[in-house]
């Protein structure tokens, strides 16, 4: 028994796998599973209802595709209107192993590319289907009217981006998750009008509604009255996005948070690899005390700006453009010649904070360190000229410089990394079910693909794959056994489910405690990125879990919450996506806690190689931790899915 396990943090159960996967090769494994899932004829379509949180790409598309195959769709989201969904802020591309520019892609090459950037911490049979799917998307989208960017004789163009050595990102110049998003809006609409879909905008989604083991609903509050509805069905879907927001400071919206999934957990399904956070490299570093988010500058932007820091501190404070050439220091390109400033986004972000921490960041100071490094387009400008740039990235060039104040084109960017995506989310088997029958899991809300670390432009790849392709096709084998018997609102499940909302709402507006909502998720997050965020270390981690107990015992006493239950409240809605945050950074913190070892986005000071590269352990680590809710007052249970590479070699990561 480990150290972490005697001091009670948690407690191991039983192994846990992935049963719905064929066994046979794993190129035509996917053609295999769509041909033994059951089917649901038409007419029997008709009888059966699906719930789906969530309206970005994940669950627009599935929306839209189960709306279109007959099925009856109530689709929720928390916003106005389905096109705000989060999937809009998306700038870079999108991946399809399309081949366009023949330089050597492939599906095979793709998925090699995918396992390696997670740092063989992802399930080998779901990233295959991935890569396989990606062509089809591409196609799909295009048929929509998606203005993917094009060449000179109509072709769709291609880049590159991180981790990679071809050429495979589609994009519409820097807003493709908002075309992208538009294409599958359009489709879901066209449901909504056809009559198959019935949509629930400004409905937050706080219980999940689980009968004999099943997922048969979700209560959700109307965000505008207040008033708490029940909706039941033969299967709930959840696309309802990460949860980056934990550390308060993010690229995510600042409505995106945890509770479906956490509200879902609480219900019985597994939670895996929570500690997997992405740290995007290219953002827009932090200002000050007053921000309530950061901006994210596409990854797209490496393909044509070169990254540097100075080579002296000295020269810190000077004007980069002072800075001559032989006292610059192009490190990627210097410490990774074979990818150079198309890195994967855990090493462009670790290698940035070194730099920094060795006193050569630049820009204003934070604390006691300049937290920046230059993304300059000289050269590009000066090989390409200014108009070409302009057409590439003009918009995001615009963006910068209405934040910054500072013109991109003459001087260069100041970025540094930030919390953007997190590879972690409800454990799903190949069908994308989670541990509780009936309850599906898509999108970001999910584990499945990324491992450790999600190579850039995969994505709004995964989003739509599994609402356009995957969820379709396997969802039928859970409802071909439907219609489920009836459900009332007055089965004791239901109202159970009911009154815990309606609880929770009283007890929050009741503590009227001295502190503001914002405070403690401020608080969290600084704990969440100092101990659990870029580098992690076993002191830290134990520390970081005293403080958020502390944290949220003070929380549920000293909170204040204004306004009333029936009406509109923002105060309230915060308050019930803190009180989770807080609970899952626990979780996030005993998740890196017990995994004692380097791997992408999950870096252990006590685990690393002699020249400061992530130091993978696989004969101790080389699985999946999906964890159990273990009770209020009880520890988490942790289940370990095995990965076993049958396909790729299983080796330590290079991109020198």
């Amino acid at each position: 028994m480990t150290e972490t396990l005697i001091e009670g943090l948690y407690t191991e159960g039983e192994p846990v796998a992935d049963a719905k996967a064929p066994k046979t090769d794993i190129v035509t494994m996917w053609q295999q599973r769509k041909f033994d899932a059951k089917l649901v004829n038409p007419a029997n379509r008709r009888k059966l209802d699906v719930i789906i949180v969530g309206t970005g790409l994940a669950g627009a598309s599935a929306g839209a595709t189960l709306g279109e195959a007959g099925y009856n769709v109530k689709s929720f989201c928390y916003q106005d209107s389905p096109r705000r969904a989060h999937s809009i802020a998306a700038q870079g591309g999108i991946n399809a192993a399309k081949n366009y520019k023949g330089d050597g892609d492939s599906a095979y090459r793709l998925f090699y590319d995918t396992v390696k950037g997670g740092d063989y911490r992802s399930r080998e049979t779901n990233v295959y289907r991935l890569a396989e799917v990606s062509v089809d998307i591409i196609d799909q989208c295009v048929a929509q009217g998606v203005p993917f960017a094009r060449e000179y004789g109509g072709l769709l163009d291609n880049r590159s981006f991180g981790g990679v050595q071809v050429s495979r990102t589609f994009y519409a110049r820097g807003q493709t998750g908002q075309q992208l998003l538009i294409g599958a809006y359009q489709a879901l609409e066209r449901q909504i009008g056809a009559g198959t879909v019935q949509m629930f905008p400004r409905h937050e989604m706080l219980e999940l509604i689980v009968v004999d083991g099943k997922a048969r609903g979700i209560v959700a509050r109307d965000m505008v009255s207040g008033e708490i509805e029940t909706h039941l069905a033969d299967a709930v879907v959840l696309a309802s996005g990460g949860y980056g927001n934990v550390f308060f400071l993010s690229t995510n919206a600042m409505g995106c948070n945890v509770t479906a999934s956490w509200r879902a957990h609480r219900k019985g399904a597994y939670f895996a690899n929570p500690c997997y956070t992405q740290i995007h490299p290219t953002c827009i570093p932090v200002s000050g005390d007053h921000q309530s988010k950061l901006t994210l500058m596409s990854e797209s932007l490496r393909n044509d700006g070169r990254i540097w820091v100075p080579k002296n501190r000295d020269d810190c404070e000077k004007d980069p453009r002072e800075i001559p050439e032989e006292d610059r220091d192009y490190y990627l390109e210097r410490i990774y010649p074979s990818f150079g400033n198309l890195v994967p986004r855990d090493i462009a972000s670790r290698q940035a904070k070194n730099m920094c921490d060795e006193g050569r960041g630049v820009g204003p100071k934070v604390g006691d360190f300049r937290r920046g490094v230059y993304l300059d387009f000289a050269d590009a400008i000066s090989r390409l000229g200014e108009d070409a740039v302009r057409a590439k990235y003009g918009n995001l060039f615009d963006m910068y410089e209405r934040i910054t104040g500072e013109n991109p084109y003459q001087v260069p960017m100041r970025i540094y990394p930030a919390v953007h995506y997190t590879m972690g989310g409800l454990w799903v088997d190949y069908d994308l079910e989670s541990s509780i029958p009936g309850l599906f899991v898509a999108g970001e809300a999910n584990f499945s693909d990324h491992g450790a670390n999600r190579l850039g432009a995969s994505a709004l790849m995964q989003g739509l794959a599994d609402g356009y392709f995957v969820l379709p096709n396997t969802i039928r084998d859970y409802l071909a056994n439907g219609p489920y018997e009836p459900l009332a609102e007055d089965h004791p499940d239901v109202v159970a489910a009911r009154a815990s909302v309606e609880e929770r709402i009283e007890k929050l507006l009741s503590i009227n405690g001295e502190r503001s909502v914002d405070s403690f998720h401020k608080e969290l997050g600084h704990i969440m990125w100092e101990y659990c965020g870029m580098e992690r270390s076993e002191e830290g981690l134990r520390k970081a879990i005293d403080l958020i107990r502390s944290l949220r015992e003070e929380f549920w006493r000293n909170v204040r919450v204004l306004g009333a239950a029936d009406t509109l409240n923002q105060s309230l809605e915060k308050a019930g996506r803190v009180a989770d945050f807080l609970e899952l950074g626990e979780l996030m913190c005993i998740d890196a806690l017990h995994r004692r070892e380097s791997c992408g986005g999950h870096f252990r000071a006590e685990s690393q190689t002699e020249d400061g590269e992530a130091l993978r352990h696989d004969d101790e680590f080389a699985y999946v931790a999906a964890w159990e809710w273990g009770g209020d007052s009880g520890n988490p249970v942790l289940h370990k899915e095995n990965l076993e590479y049958e396909f790729i070699e299983l080796k330590q990561r290079s991109y020198k």
